[in-house]
């Protein structure tokens, strides 16, 4: 499948839209022991938020927020570990499961700043990008599509080509995509906007910004015995 790709623009922020709502502010200051929050208005629960955080200690609201988003798929002593490691190291970046590094990068992110900055800071970065197929090429695309397209404008030192050549080259199946891309938007056309974490590309690592590319896709033949 062939595509011509052309990088727009390559933009970084340590928050995501529409990460955390009102209600998932009310159930917090609930589990932080602050009353009344349904007395609050809209505007306040954020800031409400951030003072009943900070009376606990770090690891201690660490655990509360990590129960409250991620308790469906961890148990308590991974809980327990994560609410100690949050405090050196970037989890978001590092855990080994990376489906959950979307959800642990937002928690991690409350905690910074509720916390002015006690918990590293880590940021994500928005590729907005034009792809275009060429004669049989998908019209949609998908996670796996985009990131086997954007890696060949990337230098080789970049992590996802030095990491997961194989998987990029269709030779391995690439179930990794749907983890390392948060957001995938088609914003018209042929324009799409991804979002992932800056542990996989930055703006640095575009050697192209216009090139041509074919991504190949992974065909899953079992051998006959």
């Amino acid at each position: 499948m062939k595509y011509l790709v052309k990088i727009h623009d390559v933009s970084t922020t340590d928050e995501l839209e529409g990460a955390w709502n009102n209600e998932d502010f009310k159930e917090l200051l609930a589990r932080f022991e602050y009353p009344g929050a349904e007395q609050l208005k809209p505007t306040e629960l954020k800031e409400y938020l951030f003072m009943a955080i900070s009376d606990f200690e770090p690891n201690e609201a660490a655990a509360i927020l990590l129960d409250y988003k991620l308790s469906d798929v961890l148990n308590e002593g991974q809980i327990d570990n994560l609410s100690h490691e949050m405090l050196r190291e970037k989890v978001s970046e590092n855990y080994t499961e990376i489906d959950l590094h979307q959800d642990l990068f937002n928690i991690n992110q409350l905690l910074y700043k509720a916390y002015n900055g006690k918990f590293p800071l880590t940021k994500v970065n928005i590729v907005q990008f034009e792809i275009t197929g060429e004669n049989n090429a998908p019209e949609e695309i998908d996670k796996e599509i985009a990131l086997k397209a954007l890696s060949q404008g990337l230098s080789d030192n970049n992590l996802l080509n030095r990491l997961l050549s194989d998987q990029l080259e269709g030779k391995t199946s690439f179930p990794e995509a749907e983890g390392i891309v948060w957001d995938l938007q088609n914003k018209g056309g042929h324009l799409y906007s991804m979002t992932t974490s800056e542990k996989w590309l930055t703006k640095t690592d575009f050697t192209n910004l216009e090139y041509e590319c074919t991504v190949q896709p992974f065909e899953d033949q079992d051998e006959e015995d």
